[in-house]
């Protein structure tokens, strides 16, 4: 299984799985679809996930004011400049992506995947409470004509923790949604966060330990952002708390690749936060100094993903 390790990672990072499988260069595209999110909208909470950014995560997507068209657009025009042949993967980020009558749903992803004939793969991010029986059916119809990834925010298996921040549904909501999107065929990336409040790294790695238990196919692996505009960001100024430093999260993450099947790719190992909403922590701004590190201390430690899944 490890043909990856010939890459410059001792894990299934996902650039290697893109060329591995649509041979050619790959970008994701993110798009706001102007979605909501039940977490904020009052149907659960109108709070919304403790650390979540006013932009609902996503701070990096285009303009929900803007036509699909047109976000799309001006990102294709910057990377063809560089990658004349280059794929893409329509990417909703924003918010709870599908949190929206059916109907609605097939409206904005049908015009998304007809954007451009080099698009190979539509990503949806949105929350395992959103995903009604006729959403995964026509996802899974989708995903008959180009592949469907669903990512999900999971952040931690600990109730207590997803309690504090507020995630608004209980665990067996999540594999339910897993194992409905799975027997449509449908690629699962889950998203999980390293130092959230009053969690161990035993907890941390107890949250990999569960996953491989998951029938999913991808991994988003990121530190706790303090930001401003959070209600986190609001506890955090008036009563300041530990938060992980690169040396411990580095750590956190190497232990937590070799307890992780080694089919799982590796989407993210670093988030990106914006810079002007960042309070902490400032060390994640570096992106690449974390990435190499995460390299360099995999390699001396002679781990690779799942070389402990056997014995754990």
């Amino acid at each position: 299984m490890r043909d990856y390790i010939n890459n410059q990672h001792r894990y299934y990072s996902l650039d290697y799985y893109l060329k591995k499988r649509f041979k050619t260069k790959v970008f994701k595209v993110a798009l706001n679809g102007n979605f909501t999110c039940p977490n904020r909208d009052g149907t659960i909470s109108n709070k919304g996930c403790i650390f979540c950014s006013p932009a609902g995560s996503g701070d990096f997507a285009g303009n929900r004011h803007d036509s699909l068209a047109k976000q799309f657009n001006e990102v294709k025009t910057i990377i063809h400049h560089k990658w004349p042949n280059a794929s893409y993967i329509v990417y909703f980020q924003a918010n709870t992506n599908t949190y929206a009558p059916l109907e609605k749903l097939k409206k904005i992803y049908e015009e998304a995947i007809s954007l451009d004939q080099n698009i190979v793969a539509i990503s949806i991010a949105t929350r395992p409470d959103c995903l009604s029986k006729e959403i995964v059916e026509y996802l899974g119809e989708l995903n008959q004509r180009l592949p469907v990834w669903v990512e999900l925010g999971l952040q931690t298996i600990d109730e207590q923790v997803a309690t504090f921040i507020n995630r608004g549904y209980q665990l067996d909501v999540f594999t339910e949604a897993v194992t409905n999107l799975h027997q449509q065929g449908i690629e699962v990336i889950v998203h999980i966060i390293n130092g959230l409040p009053n969690e161990t790294k035993e907890m941390m790695l107890n949250t990999i330990r569960f996953l491989n238990s998951q029938k999913i196919q991808g991994i988003k692996i990121h530190s706790l952002f303090i930001l401003k505009q959070t209600i986190l960001g609001n506890i955090f100024e008036q009563n300041p708390f530990k938060l992980l430093t690169l040396t411990e999260y580095v750590d956190i993450v190497c232990e937590q690749l070799t307890l992780l099947r080694e089919d799982i790719v590796i989407h993210r190992l670093n988030g990106d936060a914006p810079q002007e909403l960042l309070i902490e922590p400032r060390w994640s701004l570096k992106k690449l100094v974390v990435m190499n590190e995460i390299d360099k201390e995999m390699k001396r430690r002679n781990y690779f993903q799942g070389c402990k899944v056997s014995i754990d």
